[in-house]
């Protein structure tokens, strides 16, 4: 049994998720989904799933065929209520695969910015240990609606719907729990034509900085969001 890792562009990689893997010797496979890398033909020996991000949006199947074969991976992942955990693209690609919309958000958000837990975020095996407010890095243009049966579990002021559980294993994360600083750095150098476009509202060296603040407090807090959805495999292999 391996962890799949679906990776949509070379610059948004796995980040904190493969350092707390390597640490537990837990076996991963990073499939490059976007250099024509397939998809497993079975989900017999997948012990979970984590989907990263991407600057294409679900809808641009068109301009990006493999999101249809990730549509469909998805699909049967939710419905086997495999574990399941995606950051920004791959939330709202999860959103999607429930058919739920997912469309442009008021306003972007790149950053730090602080989110909420509701009740059910609070009482959610993937929280525990966390506070009611979390600070988190965010890069997204793109929002989802909460899926029909989902929980939603996390909001913030400029985006109202920041986190959701489908089932008892499947989540999605508007936010990036698995950016390191020198991913944050590659982005800002990636995707320059983006901030040069929002005309002054992000500021790379204040964001860089921030992120030089905040290492310690938030390498800790996706430490412990890893070990709580790691445990989630351990249960769904017990039932």
């Amino acid at each position: 049994m391996k962890v799949i890792i679906i990776k949509h562009i070379d610059i948004e990689g796995p980040g904190t998720i493969a350092d707390f893997l390597d640490d537990k010797n837990i076996p991963y496979e990073v499939i490059e989904i976007f250099n024509g890398e397939p998809l497993p033909n079975s989900l017999s020996n997948t012990s979970a799933i984590i989907i990263l991000g991407g600057p294409m949006n679900v809808y641009e199947e068109d301009k990006y065929p493999f999101l249809k074969d990730e549509d469909e991976f998805l699909k049967e992942a939710i419905e086997k209520d495999i574990p399941t955990l995606g950051f920004c693209l791959g939330a709202q690609l999860i959103a999607k695969a429930k058919g739920a919309i997912v469309k442009k958000a008021p306003e972007k958000e790149i950053g730090w910015f602080k989110i909420s837990l509701n009740r059910d975020g609070l009482d959610d095996p993937l929280f525990q240990g966390l506070s009611r407010e979390i600070d988190v890095f965010h890069w997204h243009g793109d929002t989802f609606e909460i899926p029909d049966g989902a929980h939603k579990l996390a909001e913030s002021e400029t985006c109202p719907n920041q986190a959701f559980r489908i089932g008892e294993n499947v989540y999605g994360l508007q936010f990036h729990v698995e950016v390191t600083e020198e991913m944050i750095q590659q982005w800002f150098d990636s995707y320059k034509d983006e901030i040069d476009s929002l005309k002054g509202l992000v500021n790379p060296n204040q964001v860089i900085s921030d992120t030089k603040l905040k290492s310690k407090s938030y390498k800790a807090q996706a430490r412990r969001f890893c070990a709580n959805f790691f445990k989630l495999i351990q249960v769904s292999q017990q039932l």
